[in-house]
């Protein structure tokens, strides 16, 4: 029998590859994303996606249509947060193999622009990052990725998988505020990125611990997830500085070293600036509109450091790892499960709070072992 990457393509069976859409009319449904294709080129897999958590970006580009300049512009499939299997390789590869468990890191990058060669290529200057227009996602049976892409998970469950890549959202946040062992720790939202970042600077030995919400559901599942973190409920009509003094009074007077801004929202970031200490550090994970106002002397007076990310860069190792030894627990996280099939009502399920969803999944096909 040939060996040829074209003939074990050929020779695979396929169902309909069945996509989750979007479109600027905001409309959401599944559709046939077309069959895979019937031979690979150099460094690619083909994989069979099992798992996709929906982000908060997903929901955003259904309903806005846009994040910032990343615009919705024609029909587009959604999802980037995959896990899955591989089901045929090139050639050219040889650290993967058909039947490995995958977790898909969704980006291509150019390996040419200076951030590739200096190795913060989150900041590729011509990245193609699937999900983000006009890039499709990730929410389809089945996928085409380069290989050095595709990090081998062994016997990890495909939802821990598909989880890592939150994870990664974290780690890198964590990694660039320099958290310490002992360091006072602000979270601000209790949203999937918030909670995994309480993970993070609850097993960073951070404390005090506190974490601020508008939504007392969130707040209770974080004190359920991480027992020691303080709980603070932002009250409409409080100012940021009134919100700053209830979180150092639930930190027992401590001010925090850094502040882990994970909403994005103006208000928020203002608390943030308000509550850590002289020399602190405020750094925003949160992704939010396209200008704020900033409590600008405040940052200059208690020499404050504002810090912002964008995605994230050599994590998946590390989150791998992480998860694998127990270190981070993500599977309290996921709260709703969903076919492939039934992908709308999902997102419907993740985009209502009332539902009290933190983190929806949705599988694919019956194997989710």
């Amino acid at each position: 029998m040939s060996t040829t990457t074209e003939t074990t393509v050929a020779q695979l069976s396929f169902k309909p590859n069945l996509g989750v859409y979007t479109n600027p009319a905001h409309d959401l449904w599944l559709a046939d994303s077309g069959p895979p294709p019937s031979e690979l080129k150099e460094g690619e897999v083909l994989l069979a996606v099992k798992s996709t958590g929906i982000c908060g970006s997903d929901v955003h580009f259904w309903h806005a249509g846009a994040i910032g300049p990343m615009v919705v512009t024609g029909d587009h499939v959604l999802g980037h947060e995959s896990a899955a299997q591989v089901l045929a390789v090139h050639p050219s590869i040889t650290h993967l193999k058909k039947g490995d468990r995958v977790a898909i890191e969704p980006n291509i990058i150019c390996n040419a622009c200076e951030p590739c060669l200096t190795g913060r290529y989150n900041g590729c200057e011509k990245v193609r990052f699937l999900s983000t227009p006009p890039i499709d996602g990730l929410l389809r049976r089945y996928v085409v990725h380069p290989a050095v892409w595709c990090h081998k998970i062994d016997d990890m469950s495909y939802e821990n998988g598909s989880l890592l890549e939150p994870l990664s959202v974290a780690l890198a946040g964590m990694e660039r505020a320099g958290v310490h062992l002992g360091d006072p720790v602000l979270v601000c939202g209790a949203g999937p990125i918030g909670l995994i970042t309480l993970l993070c600077v609850h097993a960073a030995g951070a404390c005090p611990i506190a974490i601020t919400d508008i939504d007392d559901g969130r707040l209770r599942f974080a004190k359920e997830l991480v027992p020691r973190v303080e709980t603070v409920k932002v009250e409409m009509g409080l100012s940021p500085e009134q919100c700053a003094e209830r979180v150092v009074t639930a930190m027992d007077g401590n001010r925090p070293s850094v502040a882990m801004e994970c909403t994005g929202v103006e208000s928020s970031v203002g608390t943030a600036i308000w509550s850590v200490k002289f020399g602190g550090k405020v750094f925003v994970i949160g992704v939010g509109k396209n200008e704020m106002k900033i409590p600008f002397m405040r940052l200059s007076t208690q020499e404050i450091d504002l810090q912002y990310q964008y995605r994230y860069c050599n994590t998946w190792p590390r989150a791998i790892r992480l998860v694998k030894s127990g270190v981070i627990n993500l599977e309290k996280l996921v709260t709703h499960r969903f076919k492939l099939e039934d992908a709308v009502e999902a997102f419907k399920t993740a985009a209502d709070p009332k539902t009290g969803a933190i983190k929806v999944q949705i599988r694919n096909d019956e194997d989710q072992s």
